[in-house]
């Protein structure tokens, strides 16, 4: 009776987080990110390495989600594919170099590549940030075109421009600082607009940094959160119980019955 009731014991409720974001990281390292117009603590610095500073800190803060890192100059390059090991990402950008994939800006193509890779992922979670400081001058997709590309893959893209204040110059007599840059802030933003992501302009370490705050806000890592209480079925005990008593009864009655069958027996002997 007992057992046929099916009884249950139920443990204490246990997280689980909801799978994250499917996030890509399209990072510019062509030669124009040599530019030491941003600073790092109070050192002047050069963008890709502020880029690898701030950039790491958000990699860092992605729990849940799997990360993916395209470096892109005249050529786009995947590194790591999408992966949960956060300190590869980083690992691999930080070795990242200036000139790496050459000295031009294919934005273009770093979109498409990372199209392709995120096209197979559900399509809540295809996230792209890239990251440049130039217009696209290489590579064998127009930049809005590939945008088109992503919108139909449901791939929402966010563009960080970088740069856009004095450039700093290296000459015989120090640094030297002029006005100008070949960011691009119209495609950046038609990119962003196709594809149903935003535009954000940094020229400073501490715009950089609230634009990755901002992205964490607009992409949270973990969406939500559900539990479960682990169940174990009790039928087994009182099942165990009844076995083993049957089992006794069996093994008491073996005697008796071998008793009368040797009873039955004496009669026809004595005959």
């Amino acid at each position: 009776m007992l057992a046929a009731a099916g009884h249950q014991w139920l443990g204490e409720p246990v997280s689980l987080p909801v799978s994250g974001r499917d996030l890509m990281l399209a990072v510019d390292v062509s030669g124009s990110m040599q530019q030491e117009d941003y600073r790092l603590g109070n050192r002047p610095a050069n963008r890709l390495d502020v880029v690898k500073a701030v950039a790491g800190r958000f990699i860092e803060r992605r729990e849940g989600d799997r990360l993916g890192l395209i470096l892109f100059g005249s050529r786009a390059y995947l590194q790591p594919p999408l992966t949960y090991d956060r300190d590869t990402v980083r690992t691999m950008l930080d070795d990242s170099v200036i000139g790496l994939a050459g000295r031009e800006t294919a934005i273009g193509d770093a979109i498409a590549l990372a199209v392709k890779r995120l096209e197979q992922q559900p399509e809540d979670n295809r996230v792209l940030i890239l990251l440049t400081d130039g217009a696209n001058t290489a590579g064998n997709i127009a930049p809005l075109d590939a945008a088109r590309l992503a919108a139909r893959a449901k791939v929402r893209i966010y563009t960080i421009g970088i740069g856009g204040g004095p450039v700093g110059v290296r000459s015989p007599f120090g640094m030297l600082l002029q006005h100008g840059s070949d960011l691009d802030p119209a495609t950046l933003k038609a990119i962003a607009e196709e594809t149903g992501g935003r535009y954000f302009q940094a020229t400073g370490t501490a715009q950089l940094e609230q634009v990755y705050d901002e992205l964490d806000r607009l992409e949270p890592s973990v969406r939500d959160q559900r539990s479960y209480r682990p169940m174990q079925s009790l039928f087994m005990w009182p099942a165990g119980v009844s076995l083993l008593i049957s089992l006794g009864l069996a093994a008491g009655a073996l005697p008796r019955r071998a008793r009368i069958a040797q009873t039955r027996e004496v009669p026809d002997h004595a005959a």
